[in-house]
């Protein structure tokens, strides 16, 4: 069924067809209408399982977190200040290797108060071990909802599935629902892996006196989720294969486009990867050969597939819509650093824009000008490039920094 709805709308869809036992959420924005669609399909009748109000967003997290123990599917979504609240209980989930589900509107995170887009909230987030995932289109948004559960209960990590504020959560596309026959085909009613003692046993322990603690049984957790971190990717690429065949579209975790003999190729994530597909298309009818490298997983970071996508380009320019303030954009030191770990020779230059903070459009001309100026410049001036207009600097303040405008 086709139906337009806004990138929100296409997430409680998405959860809707997965049947949680459990739902649980606090309203924040630009995330609000997730919970308040769900809310209303539980009142229809539609949701079958159980939607729970709460006072926080931690309490959110902490009732799905134990109803995830219990065995049971659930789902809670989040933005910004709230995923900051959660940030206890998201290492919890990892801990205890529950398979939840968890959708985040991008926002940035206050001061100065902002309610649009940004990548920084959930990037920050990235060593608590969930996966990650960033979606481009509405169509995206139910798809990966469901191909989340998939992969969180075969590999029992949770997973968190990231939308941008406005420009996705608020705007309305034409978008496929699929049949729920179809989604109960792909995906089964989930019944954990994990034996009863196992899954209590984490929550019974207390902290122990120095002299009888088991030192070991905390390594051997984070040694095990190491390993597990590890053999995401392929679970990811082999669930996407199935998505395809069930429903006839896939999302891989690193898509190229139109990279087949392109010199220099963009990388970026977001629904601004529209925007850069338009930008492509017009450079290439202008003679350029260039590609773009859409990153749709972040956590575990695809090392092997950027390597392949960017291997033997002229120049790689990463767009980044989130900043680690003193180093740049984040995935831009974590492409970087995918780059140098086995090819510690590496030459080519890689650029590091910041664009988009705080809601700003990261428009058609301002990725042209990136590019260009990627082409033009060699090598880049500064680690740092931002790309937008930034108010009230002062020149002393900047003078080591390339800003295009």
């Amino acid at each position: 069924m086709l139906k337009v709805i806004t990138g929100n709308e296409a997430a409680a869809y998405g959860a809707l067809l997965c049947r949680p036992k459990i739902v649980c959420a606090y309203p924040i924005t630009p995330q609000s209408r997730i919970p308040e669609l769900l809310s209303e399909f539980h009142a229809e009748g539609l949701l079958k399982g159980e939607f729970i109000n709460v006072e926080s967003e931690m309490s959110a997290l902490s009732y799905v977190i134990g109803a995830a123990q219990a065995g049971a599917r659930v789902f809670t979504a989040t933005s910004s200040q709230g995923l900051a609240w959660m940030h206890e209980g998201l290492h919890w989930a990892v801990g205890a290797r529950l398979p939840i589900v968890l959708v985040n509107v991008n926002r940035p995170l206050a001061p100065p108060w902002n309610l649009t887009c940004e990548h920084t909230d959930s990037l920050s987030q990235r060593d608590t071990g969930w996966l990650q995932f960033y979606c481009e289109s509405n169509q995206e948004i139910l798809d990966t909802v469901i191909q989340a559960y998939k992969i969180a209960e075969s590999v029992t990590l949770p997973c968190m599935v990231c939308l941008d504020g406005v420009y996705l959560s608020y705007f309305a596309e034409s978008v496929d629902i699929p049949d729920q026959s179809k989604v109960d085909e792909y995906l089964p009613p989930f019944e954990t892996t994990l034996a009863y003692d196992n899954r209590f046993r984490m929550f019974r322990r207390t902290p122990a006196e120095p002299l009888d603690y088991e030192q070991y049984d905390y390594m051997t957790n984070r040694y095990q989720l190491h390993k597990l971190e590890n053999t995401c990717i392929d679970t990811a690429l082999h669930s996407n294969e199935e998505f395809k065949l069930h429903f006839g579209r896939g999302y891989d975790p690193v898509e190229e486009y139109k990279c087949e003999d392109a010199e220099v190729v963009v990388l970026m994530s977001g629904s601004a990867v529209g925007t850069c597909r338009y930008v492509i298309d017009m450079l290439r009818d202008d003679g350029y050969r260039v590609g773009l490298v859409k990153l749709k997983m972040f956590r575990p970071f695809p090392k092997e597939l950027v390597r392949k996508a960017l291997h033997g380009r002229e120049k790689i320019a990463v767009i980044d819509r989130d900043l680690s303030p003193g180093e740049g954009g984040i995935i831009y030191q974590e492409v970087k650093g995918a780059l140098n770990i086995n090819t510690r020779n590496h030459t080519t230059p890689v650029y590091g824009f910041i664009s988009g903070l705080g809601g700003a459009d990261i428009s058609v001309e301002l990725i042209k000008k990136a590019i260009l100026y990627m082409i033009k410049e060699d090598p880049p001036e500064d680690e740092v490039i931002w790309l937008g207009k930034i108010k009230n600097v002062r020149a002393d303040q900047d003078e080591n920094t390339i800003n295009i405008s």
